[in-house]
């Protein structure tokens, strides 16, 4: 339990540190400011439309960006714009928040880590990507759309007053330039359309961006920017490490309860995967707090005891990940 759950999710570790670092990348290169700077100017002077743009574009950084780091980052960024137009606060970090989460539904680094509970007795996995980005796509829209609702919603009959927001001292940044500001898609891209791998993907991505934003002019000058943002995402990502390495021992004990928990609900629990789905969606919160319906947390029993009953994992796979992604992430 100790021993064999930690070490069975070496993999999903690799990606998030390839993660990290592709998010460092996009930091340190100034692209993904220049894309929120960019998208503050279209939006002029019109509030609600501003605040939609820049809940777009954080969803769609987020969905290859990831780490701690990234979305403070990103944070000190989007929310002094927001509160310098006069969005209230709570709609500000509640809207920003739900972005990240909107993002992630289509992020594969994420992905990787739900893999590991989706797998048969020879180690293959259950659910591919491909197959996850059908209804990740809808998800993704779906929380989009209720986003632009809640901003129409809070902002259709109050008045807007702006407030000089004070914001930490940073670097003045260059904006990147037009040709890296495709970098956030290229590894979301490059799976989808061409089946490469996400590592792979990351690191074409990584590169490209360097490299056009002229970061590797000398062999000497790109090993010492691979170095540092590959140290700079490691140190980012390194508090959610230690957790992803204590969770797979909690979810290995559970798994040794599952027997009991079926013995005790498995002719309780319906066979409908509609009904299922329905006591999913009232009961939504409990995936908040490590609870039954997070895979972060006791849901690792709940999917074993579904398992258990007869679910295959194209049900499972989605029902959980949408209760994980919308309560923990979003």
């Amino acid at each position: 339990m100790f021993q064999s759950g930690p070490e069975g999710w070496g993999s999903v570790l690799v990606n998030v540190v390839f993660g990290a670092w592709f998010g460092r990348v996009l930091l340190e290169t100034g692209i993904a400011a220049t894309l929120i700077r960019k998208t503050t100017e279209l939006g002029g002077d019109k509030p609600a439309i501003t605040c939609i743009l820049l809940c777009i574009v954080t969803a769609a950084i987020f969905s290859s960006l990831f780490g701690a780091g990234a979305v403070v980052a990103i944070s000190v960024i989007i929310l002094p714009i927001f509160m310098s137009l006069g969005i209230p606060k709570v709609l500000s970090v509640v809207s920003f928040m739900l972005s990240i989460g909107t993002g992630m539904f289509l992020n594969p680094v994420l992905f990787g880590q739900y893999t590991a509970f989706f797998l048969d007795g020879d180690g293959k996995v259950l659910y591919p990507y491909e197959q996850y980005v059908k209804w990740g796509g809808i998800a993704l829209a779906v929380q989009l759309v209720f986003i632009i609702i809640l901003i129409l919603f809070c902002m259709r009959k109050k008045s807007v007053h702006s407030w000089a927001a004070r914001r930490p001292v940073r670097r003045k940044l260059d904006f990147a330039s037009t040709p890296s500001l495709l970098t956030p898609f290229i590894p979301v891209f490059l799976l989808i359309v061409f089946k490469v791998p996400i590592i792979m993907g990351l690191l074409i991505g990584g590169f490209y961006a360097l490299f056009v934003c002229g970061k590797l002019k000398s062999f000497r000058a790109a090993c010492r920017t691979f170095n540092k943002d590959f140290f700079d995402g490691v140190v980012d990502t390194a508090p959610l490490v230690g957790f992803l390495l204590v969770v797979p021992m909690f979810n290995k004990a559970a798994e040794l309860c599952i027997p009991y928990f079926n013995a005790l609900l498995g002719n309780i629990i319906p066979h409908s995967t509609l009904f299922i789905t329905v006591i999913f969606c009232v009961l939504a919160p409990l995936g908040m707090f490590r609870g039954p319906f997070t895979l972060y947390g006791c849901g690792a029993a709940t999917l074993g005891i579904l398992k258990e009953v007869g679910f295959e994992a194209a049900f499972l796979a989605p029902l959980m990940i949408a209760a994980t992604t919308v309560m923990n992430v979003s």
